[in-house]
């Protein structure tokens, strides 16, 4: 079976902004990794079928048995399918790992929706690995959905 995850959180931001916010990998990397990691992009092309990995690294040593690549980190390698400027950003990601709970590649859709208060963001994960509890993975995204917010203050 295949699982869905989604989150979302309305951002004081005009869509343009939060677009913006994601394809800067320098900006993308200071507030997508959820609290207590941190991350970089080692590649990093923003276009429909441009690839990208990004490393993250566990910063609490509690959490390192739930790193996916090695003791503390997890890689992802992926490829962009849709990018809709301020609208949509749709990619495929698949983590390194000798585990096959992590195997599949998970496909994660964002939407920027412009609403009264600023943008409404909604991450959307299909095909989630059945490795990354659904616990852990609501927490990660409503981390990462409040980085950016404080990012974008």
């Amino acid at each position: 079976m295949t699982r869905t995850d989604t989150a979302w959180r309305t951002v004081n931001a005009r869509p343009e902004r939060v677009y913006q916010a994601f394809v800067d990998p320098v900006a993308l990397a200071a507030w997508l990794p959820p609290n207590g990691m941190k991350g970089r992009f080692e590649e990093f092309d923003l276009r429909p079928g441009g690839a990208y990995r990004m490393v993250l690294t566990f910063l609490e040593r509690d959490r390192l048995t739930q790193a996916k690549t090695s003791k503390d980190t997890d890689v992802a390698e992926g490829r962009f399918i849709e990018v809709i400027p301020n609208r949509r950003i749709v990619q495929e990601a698949k983590f390194e790992s000798d585990d096959p709970r992590f195997a599949g590649t998970m496909v994660i859709t964002w939407s920027f929706d412009d609403c009264p208060n600023g943008t409404r963001v909604t991450v959307r994960c299909d095909n989630v690995p059945d490795g990354i509890s659904k616990a852990d993975h609501d927490a990660g995204l409503k981390s990462s959905l409040e980085n950016l917010a404080a990012f974008l203050k």
